[in-house]
């Protein structure tokens, strides 16, 4: 009888530890997501970093993902997972996605090693040319630039994440928008005008400074 009564509450204490384990991935999921959506609205938006971004937010066009991958092998398999969701989905209903990545690739050079894993992934599922990954992550360096650079913080984000774009959407945005070509220079000159401190003024939730 009292070895019954340990099992059940062995198996109780378990089934109770599962639940807050589950409470608190879902509660993780939901903060970067928050983080990510402050993060779109007052840098990318705000600051006017991607003039294309505007006009899919405000459409409910972006689908936002959460990957719980804790290695590359993993996340690669959700990366594949999303691509071919993104290449079968409406375009009207699902123009772009972004796969935010917390627990994995938190070093930026693995992160930008991955990259090529990436385009690889885009290539070997036949989607060349119809989609292509591009890149934010809150330690995002250009060559050439030192880690604290205010130059970076156009691609950085508060989590690691892939941006899944349809290549028919970009050379859209592109047509339409009379200096693409000049959209690093003004976002340099904007983040320049900005600077540290005004960055941190945006209160990006998870928002990193520096390297």
């Amino acid at each position: 009888m009292a070895e019954n009564v340990n099992r059940e509450t062995d198996a109780a204490r378990e089934s109770g530890a599962q639940a807050r384990a589950m409470d608190e991935a879902i509660a993780a999921s939901e903060a970067a997501i928050a983080a990510t959506r402050i993060w779109l609205e007052r840098a990318v938006i705000g600051l006017n970093l991607c003039p294309f971004a505007k006009g899919v937010h405000a459409k409910n066009q972006i689908r936002t993902v959460v990957s719980d991958a804790r290695s590359e092998q993993a996340l690669l398999a959700d990366l594949t997972r999303e691509l071919q969701y993104l290449a079968a989905a409406n375009a009207d209903e699902i123009d772009t996605t972004l796969l935010i990545h917390p627990y994995v690739l938190d070093n930026f050079l693995d992160y930008n090693d991955f990259l090529d894993v990436a385009d690889q992934a885009v290539e070997d599922l036949g989607l060349g040319g119809e989609l292509q990954v591009a890149s934010f992550h809150p330690r995002y360096q250009f060559a050439g630039t030192a880690c604290d650079d205010i130059s970076n913080y156009s691609n950085r984000s508060p989590y690691p994440m892939l941006h899944l774009l349809r290549e028919a959407s970009v050379e859209r945005a592109v047509a339409a928008f009379p200096d693409a070509g000049g959209i690093f220079d003004k976002n340099i000159a904007t983040l320049q005008s900005l600077g540290h401190d005004g960055w941190q003024r945006l209160d990006i939730p998870g928002a990193r400074r520096g390297g």
